[in-house]
């Protein structure tokens, strides 16, 4: 819900930015542990993944939560929102086959103000 001294529209201009900073702060500190980008904002019909790394033959769709707090972001990640980031990454799999033999991996980066990134390696799994 709007605030009363922001129109929607700016809050969402506004969500968008911190969304695509914070996804750029996540690329880069994988980036950094060896990990290679592989897609941004993958999107499907079921939902979007912020990230697709690899890493040797592993294969992380990486959810970027930013919030106020590490605490925060982490909560962040519904059951829901992982429901719909496996159906996507389901859809990623059938457009790259020749990624299908790799192992798998849900991960989670929490971005914080004046933190470093947080990666929660397997912070959920596709049983959910």
């Amino acid at each position: 819900m709007a605030r009363a001294d922001k129109p929607a529209s700016t809050e969402r201009v506004e969500a968008f930015r911190t969304g695509i900073s914070a996804e750029a702060r996540a690329a880069a500190f994988l980036i950094a542990k060896g990990y290679r980008i592989l897609a941004r904002r993958f999107r499907t019909p079921h939902g979007e993944i912020d990230i697709v790394a690899r890493r040797r033959h592993l294969l992380a769709f990486v959810e970027v939560k930013a919030r106020a707090s590490l605490d925060e972001a982490a909560y962040a990640v519904t059951p829901r929102q992982q429901t719909r980031i496996i159906a996507a990454a389901q859809i990623w799999l059938m457009a790259h086959p020749e990624h299908a033999e790799y192992d798998l991996r849900f991960d989670a980066m929490l971005i914080a103000p004046r933190r470093l990134p947080r990666h929660v390696m397997a912070a959920f799994d596709a049983s959910v």
